[in-house]
């Protein structure tokens, strides 16, 4: 009989667990390669503590899946998606697996582009490839930095569950290195530039360019796309590793902005062109949309498009919406839009205006011939009209021209003016033009309205409040939106007035802009109180809150 050490119990039940689990994970790895179908068929069927084991597993697949899924995962289902994302997806999914892509996507602002694509996704990239170089590149610096920023806290929050970890000496927002999880350094990291900055380093194995456009104002300058151009082909291009990959992503700004360049440059035909309109316009949709579908039905549906598209007019709906820019040709201003929607002064007096304001352009400025005072003045209701692309009238704003008192005046003469039209139209508002005058010119209206209340001539009426605006970019910026609501048939010329209208049918970008037509477009623009995009009002820095609604 052969005596037994009181240790052999002990060794057989640990080589029993470590057979058990060697047989675990030759079944965790068989799951992993199974379809979904197949392992929710294992999982029903197995023990609690073995369902518990691929739960597990089944998260960690979700991380690794793709951008969107890691999203989902983390933000236990807050973060959203959408099927133009899951394209985003995709195309990060090839790139990881180690096929190099020139990726361009288009589509329309507010639709979650620079969340997935410059966030989310370089994070999980990363994830996968904590050896590999990202770099993040925006119109400015600060922009760029946030992304870089938020990836950075996201490795800080998440960094156990993905995987990722910082190194020590190197966790600045706009340049960070990662580390095992033990601390020693790895190859990999993030860099992060605005466009013109300089990318000095190491290369990248993945560069993402999000948004290189500032604003309509960069877009219509030849010398700001010049300076963009030249720093992709002469910056960041030149930055990527051998077998890289690069993803632009943006809104359509202009014909020859970034994306048009790529598209007509030599190398087209190695790019990946993705065109999101924000409605399909194409059998050729990459989401296989029927025409006239919206890309986002759950947040953007077609009514919701429809006002988006009133707000903003046509030229900046085909560009920023549609991805299709279009250059502005001959005059802002076409006479037809005025002379289909002119009203007589008998219909007026059917309409309930909800607001009238009177709005001053004082002479001079940065125009070297305008010799006259600008003063308008114009009003607001909400009425059932024909729109812009329907059959059937429907409830909108429409705005009217009621007056035009322009005339060279002076400083005495001018206020008298504009404070008695106010009077005689009731306004409730006088918008005065601020840029060059400061606050003399609203001590001019408060003047005179002081002088008409001596006289007696106002009616018993209170002064309506000052409303100065300073136009801090081109007349042209100022003057599209406005175009673009008499394109659509919703400003109405009450009479005749025939040099405003011949110095709006006139006038083209690069001209100096007349008084009139900029008292008008300060009218309208205050009565339309235009909410839409960055491209169009923030042409103005208002003086004060808005008007009543």
């Amino acid at each position: 009989m052969t005596a037994t050490t009181p240790e052999a119990p002990y060794l057989d039940e640990d080589t029993g667990i470590a057979d058990e689990a060697a047989e675990l994970l030759e079944l965790v790895a068989a799951y992993r390669k199974l379809n979904r179908a197949q392992r929710r068929r294992i999982s029903l069927g197995a023990t609690p503590e073995i369902r518990t084991v691929l739960a597990g597993v089944e998260r960690d697949m979700a991380l690794k899946r793709s951008p969107g899924s890691m999203s989902a995962i983390l933000t236990d289902g807050k973060e959203m998606q959408a099927k133009h994302l899951d394209l985003i997806d995709r195309v990060f999914r090839d790139i990881a697996r180690g096929i190099p892509r020139k990726v361009l996507i288009t589509m329309p602002p507010r639709h979650g582009k620079s969340r997935r694509a410059a966030r989310w996704a370089p994070l999980w990239y990363l994830s996968r490839h904590p050896d590999h170089r990202v770099m993040i590149a925006s119109y400015s610096a600060d922009l760029a930095d946030d992304h870089g920023r938020w990836i950075r806290d996201a490795i800080n929050g998440y960094g156990d569950q993905v995987g990722l970890y910082l190194h020590a000496g190197s966790k600045a927002a706009n340049r960070f290195d990662l580390a095992d999880r033990d601390g020693n350094r790895l190859d990999g990291g993030l860099v992060t530039a605005g466009v013109g900055g300089g990318l000095t380093g190491k290369g990248a194995h993945l560069a993402v360019v999000d948004d290189p456009i500032k604003d309509d104002a960069d877009a219509q300058s030849p010398t700001m796309r010049k300076r963009l151009w030249d720093w992709w082909t002469s910056v960041l291009l030149t930055r990527i590793e051998p077998g890289g990959s690069v993803i632009v992503i943006q809104t359509r700004w202009h014909e020859d902005d970034l994306a048009g360049r790529i598209l007509a440059g030599e190398d087209a035909s190695d790019w990946t062109i993705l065109d999101l309109p924000a409605i399909a316009d194409s059998p050729e949709d990459p989401l296989r949309r029927d025409i006239g579908r919206p890309l986002w039905p759950v947040r953007y549906g077609l009514k919701a498009l429809a006002k988006i598209r009133r707000s903003v007019g046509e030229r900046v709906w085909w560009s920023l919406f549609q991805q299709k820019p279009r250059p502005m040709s001959g005059g802002v201003w076409k006479q037809e839009w005025i002379d289909d929607h002119r009203l007589t002064a008998a219909i007026l007096r059917s309409i309930d205006l909800d607001r009238i304001v009177i709005a001053v352009d004082p002479a001079g400025g940065d125009s070297s011939v305008n010799d006259e005072v600008g003063i308008t003045a114009a009003g607001s209701a909400y009425v059932e009209a024909l729109g812009a692309h329907h059959a059937h009238p429907e409830m909108r704003d429409e705005l009217y021209i009621l007056d035009d008192k322009s005339a060279s005046l002076g400083a005495e003469e001018w206020g008298i003016v504009a404070c008695q039209l106010a009077i005689d139209w009731q306004a409730d508002a006088i918008v005065v033009e601020s840029n060059f005058g400061g606050d003399m010119t609203g001590q001019v209206i408060k003047q005179a309205w002081q002088e008409l209340t001596r006289k007696g001539l106002t009616r018993h009426m209170l002064m309506p409040r000052l409303i100065p605006v300073n136009a801090k970019k081109g007349k042209r910026l100022r003057a599209e939106p406005i175009a673009q609501l008499y394109g659509q048939g919703r400003v109405h010329h009450v009479g005749q007035f025939t040099k405003l209208e011949g110095q709006m049918v006139t006038w083209m970008p690069g001209m100096d802009s007349p008084d009139r037509m900029d008292s008008a477009v300060h009218a309208l623009t205050e009565l339309a109180e235009i909410d839409g995009l960055e491209t169009t009002m923030d042409t103005y820095e208002r003086g004060d809150p808005p008007g009543r609604r």
